[in-house]
């Protein structure tokens, strides 16, 4: 004859472990569905990086707007843009800069070009000049604040 407090202490333990099983088999099955989860975020984020570079890659510069249509005054410098297409006071500054023996600052290229040097009002237009053909590839800013052709 079995001992009926040992079979209760059995069977206590047995639905002990019952209900651990079912906590790990709980747990298990929200790990492999997050595991899901993390693997479609991840293959969601792989394609939306490729189209955001794709985009990227073909949108270029903004154009502005002058008289209600779009317009690039200053396009970036590619292949197949000549600096004839630039306004020609920037066209101006491209020469001045391309003329002068060595990287030259801002007055320089003012006095050049005809600015009036002496008010920094009139000098500061000029310079902003100058940092937009820097920022659209068509001339180089020295760490010093010289500008000079781009080779």
């Amino acid at each position: 004859m079995l001992d009926p407090e040992l079979l209760e202490r059995i069977t206590a333990r047995r639905a002990e472990l019952d209900e651990l099983e079912e906590q790990r088999a709980k747990q298990l099955a929200e790990g492999r569905a997050e595991r899901d989860e993390l693997a479609f975020a991840e293959r969601v984020l792989e394609r939306m990086t490729g189209q955001l570079a794709e985009e990227r890659a073909s949108a270029g510069p903004m154009p502005g707007q002058v008289g209600g249509r779009a317009a690039m005054l200053i396009p970036h410098r590619e292949p197949g843009v000549e600096e004839g297409s630039l306004p020609w006071d920037y066209q101006r500054i491209i020469t001045a800069v391309r003329r002068a023996a060595g990287p030259v600052m801002a007055r320089e290229v003012g006095e050049v070009v005809g600015v009036d040097v002496s008010k920094r009002a009139k000098l500061e237009p000029l310079r902003s000049k100058l940092v937009r053909l820097v920022d659209r590839g068509r001339l180089r800013k020295l760490p010093d604040g010289r500008f000079t052709t781009r080779l």
